[in-house]
């Protein structure tokens, strides 16, 4: 079957638009302004995706575009790649040239590696909504959040979506353990990797992305790990490696959840699962804290006495007592 031409190409691309994006591109690669001549041309969505990695490799410092020819497109713009917010600005207006769509920059705010680019573009150049972006998780975001706390997390930063959950660990080499493991010889456990994919899964089902009872939760203190099957080590990871994780839900009904997991360090597999499966539980949800001040302030003026729209002075019913949302307890995986 051969590939549809996607929309936003369709338009005839004359002469005096050809020169045009030439002369945009012309510090780009010849190959990246071939490409997006094609796909100019023709609308060859298949010419699309050298074309954004073209333009990026284009602005990237010399030293660092060997990481682009690695394949790795959970690479970062800032953090990977040394893009700051006006080089991205510069990267984006190219790509919309070329793609012939405009970028809103509520969108661009989501996209943060080489994937999120592709995948957007792809779906707006075909006509298609773009997928709901996911949600990031700094170091101090996942304080906040997870249950486990350090020196026992292995996550620096994670996102989080539907479907998916991806996450970043760098081994500094002062992790506690490699003093132990091994002497003279520090070296990441296998089962701390499980355990940093197993942390994944908690994030994943603390947003929410399993069915849940109306007017609950998952509980941060119900999350325990189960177990594991099909675990493969590939490679030995030691300090100053990045890990980068990334899990998939497989079955999800409660009381467990079950993922298939991977690791990699660069493009190189370091620990593959193929089942990760966690047990969790409900707790009741805490009322938003717009929601305990309206209810703080109908206790206040039903015992002062005021005068309520019902025609009742005071509740009718009184006000039921609203606890404060509970700290996540530690729940050990």
């Amino acid at each position: 079957m051969s590939e549809p031409v996607a929309p936003a190409a369709a338009k005839i691309f004359t002469p005096e638009a050809e020169a045009a994006l030439r002369d945009s591109l012309k510090r780009c690669s010849s190959a990246t302004i071939e490409a997006a001549v094609g796909y100019r041309r023709h609308g060859d969505m298949q010419l699309l995706p050298a074309s954004i990695i073209g333009i990026v490799e284009r602005f990237v410092e010399p030293d660092l575009r060997a990481r682009l020819g690695t394949g790795d497109d959970d690479l970062r713009f800032v953090e990977d790649l040394g893009i700051d917010s006006l080089t991205m600005m510069e990267i984006v207006m190219l790509v919309e040239e070329v793609a012939q769509l405009q970028i809103p920059n509520d969108d661009l705010r989501n996209l943060r590696t080489l994937s999120d680019v592709k995948i957007y573009i792809n779906c707006r150049a075909r006509g298609l909504p773009p997928p709901r972006p996911s949600k990031f998780f700094a170091i101090e975001h996942l304080v906040g959040v997870m249950p486990i706390q350090p020196p026992f997390l292995f996550l620096n930063e994670a996102s989080v979506s539907s479907a998916s959950a991806a996450a970043k660990y760098k081994i500094t080499g002062q992790e506690f353990f490699l003093q132990g493991h091994f002497k003279d010889n520090p070296v990441m456990p296998a089962s701390i990797m499980l355990e940093a994919l197993g942390q994944l899964g908690v994030l994943f089902l603390l947003e929410g992305h399993v069915p849940i009872e109306e007017g609950k939760v998952v509980g941060p203190a119900t999350i325990y790990f189960t177990g594991c099957e099909g675990v493969r080590a590939h490679r030995v990871c030691r300090p100053g490696d990045v890990l980068t994780l990334s899990i998939k839900p497989k079955r999800m009904k409660q009381p467990l959840a079950t993922f298939e997991g991977s690791i990699r360090v660069g493009q190189e597999k370091a620990v593959l699962a193929e089942e990760i499966t966690l047990t969790y539980g409900y707790v009741e949800a805490a009322l938003p804290a717009s929601a305990v001040v309206v209810a703080a302030v109908a206790g206040a003026n039903g015992a002062n006495g005021s005068h309520h729209p019902n025609g009742v002075n005071g509740s009718a019913h009184g006000t039921p007592e609203t606890p404060a949302p509970e700290r996540f307890k530690t729940a050990g995986l």
